[in-house]
């Protein structure tokens, strides 16, 4: 794993690093799976403030760090607001079609129960 630099920086693995065990045990929490499917439908950066959880401050920054470490997002700094972007190009090269076809599995799952 990539080590960051200064406080502002943070480490992200390098694609060839990223694991598909990893990328499965990330999204196998509902709460990041949401988080994931926010930023695919979004297709931009977005700040952590843009999402509304129902957990704590320090739950979220546990659930971003989670998909950061796995190679799912990418966490960068513009002033003082961390933006948050799906790594979409480094899945689909190391796992083809795994991104798109966990996205509409969830879509499927939720217009079947309602779940959110």
């Amino acid at each position: 794993m990539t080590t960051a630099t200064s406080t502002r920086e943070l480490a992200h693995p390098p694609r060839e690093e990223i694991r598909l065990e990893g990328v499965l045990h990330a999204l196998s929490d509902p709460l990041r799976l949401r988080l994931v499917r926010e930023l695919a439908a979004e297709g931009r950066e977005l700040s952590c403030s843009h999402f509304d959880l129902p957990v704590t401050k320090s739950t979220t920054t546990h659930h971003f760090r989670v998909l950061r470490e796995n190679g799912l997002i990418r966490q960068t700094y513009r002033g003082t607001t961390k933006l948050n972007g799906l790594r979409g190009e480094d899945l689909d090269a190391l796992f083809p079609g795994l991104l798109d076809s966990v996205l509409a599995a969830a879509r499927i799952q939720t217009e079947r129960l309602g779940d959110a």
